[in-house]
């Protein structure tokens, strides 16, 4: 299961992933992360893109991430 962070507004990467995921099967789960109020930098953000960029995405069928 992939898990997509992004914001609908964001720069152009944030936007195709947020519409592309519409093309699946199986929707993927979508977490706003909305920048203009600086979530990007939220703690728990963090832990799953250091960098604190969008979009960040989560593979959580991969050993790395469980």
């Amino acid at each position: 299961m992939i898990d997509l962070y992004t914001w609908d507004d964001a720069p152009t990467a944030g936007k195709a992933l947020h519409h592309a995921r519409g093309d699946r099967p199986a929707p993927i789960p979508c977490t706003p992360s909305d920048i203009g109020k600086d979530e990007q930098f939220k703690p728990e953000f963090l832990k799953v893109s250091p960098n604190n960029r969008i979009p960040a995405i989560v593979d959580r069928d991969t050993p790395a991430s469980r």
